[in-house]
C-alpha cells in the first residue's frame, strides 16, 4: 500500500532553523564501560568527562538500567556510550558494508596520524592507512564495540573547500537525476546493475 504524500508546509510561516553550532555528542552501545574507557581514554587520549546513570530512559520512559558515559574532544563535543549491563555489543547492519558507517575525528597533522597508528598497533589494533583522500588523509580502525573510526588530517585549505562547496548542489542534483533514471530502468527490468556516479573522483583506487 503506497503512502499518501504529505503536503509541503508553508515555509514562510515557520520559524527559522536553529543555528547548529557543532556536534554535541554521538552515542552508541558499549559492550563494557571499562573496556571502552581503556580504548578511548588510555589509547586515544580522550578524557572520561561525564556519567549519567538511571533505571529509566528519559526520552521514552521505558525501564532499562544503564550507565551513559561521555568522552570529551578538544572542541568540547563528546562521543558517548551506553553500557546496558548485558555484555553484548551492537550488531552491525546486515545490509550495509562495514566501511560505510563510521565516525571521523580530526587531528592537526599527518604526523599525528602516523603516531596514533603506531600507538594503536602497539595495543594490537589493526589500522588501515594512511589513506590519501586528496583534501585530507586518514587512518581507519575499529573500537572494542565494532564502531569503525577514522582519524583525519586536513590538507585542503579553506579556499579550496569553499570552491568545492560551490558545485556540491549541482553534483548531487546530477546524481539524483541519474538515480531517478536508474530506478525507472530497474522497474522496467532493463538494468540490474548498481548505480554508478558519472564522475570518479578516485580513479587511482580502481582495480585493473
Amino acid at each position: 500500500m503506497n503512502a499518501v504524500p504529505r503536503p509541503k508546509p508553508d515555509l514562510s510561516t515557520l520559524p527559522p532553523p536553529a543555528a547548529v553550532q557543532q556536534l554535541h555528542h554521538y552515542a552508541y552501545k558499549a559492550r563494557d564501560a571499562e573496556e571502552t574507557r581503556q580504548f578511548y581514554e588510555d589509547i586515544l587520549g580522550l578524557p572520561l568527562y561525564h556519567i549519567i546513570q538511571s533505571d529509566y530512559v528519559p526520552s521514552t520512559g521505558e525501564y532499562c538500567p544503564y550507565t551513559h558515559f561521555f568522552f570529551r574532544l578538544k572542541d568540547g563535543s563528546f562521543i558517548a556510550f551506553f553500557d546496558l549491563g548485558d555484555d553484548v555489543k551492537a550488531e552491525p547492519s546486515p545490509n550495509t558494508p562495514l566501511w560505510v558507517n563510521h565516525i571521523a575525528f580530526r587531528v592537526d597533522t599527518v604526523q599525528e596520524l602516523e603516531n596514533t597508528k603506531a600507538r594503536l598497533e602497539a595495543h594490537g589494533v589493526e589500522v588501515l592507512g594512511v589513506t590519501d583522500h586528496h583534501i585530507f588523509k586518514s587512518i581507519y580502525f575499529f573500537d572494542p564495540n565494532g564502531i569503525r573510526l577514522e582519524l583525519s588530517a586536513q590538507l585542503a585549505d579553506a579556499q579550496q573547500m569553499e570552491k568545492d562547496s560551490t558545485v556540491a548542489h549541482q553534483r548531487l542534483n546530477e546524481w539524483t537525476a541519474r538515480k531517478e533514471q536508474w530506478r525507472k530502468e530497474r522497474a522496467e527490468g532493463k538494468s540490474a546493475a548498481p548505480l554508478k556516479p558519472a564522475q570518479n573522483d578516485r580513479p587511482e583506487y580502481a582495480k585493473a
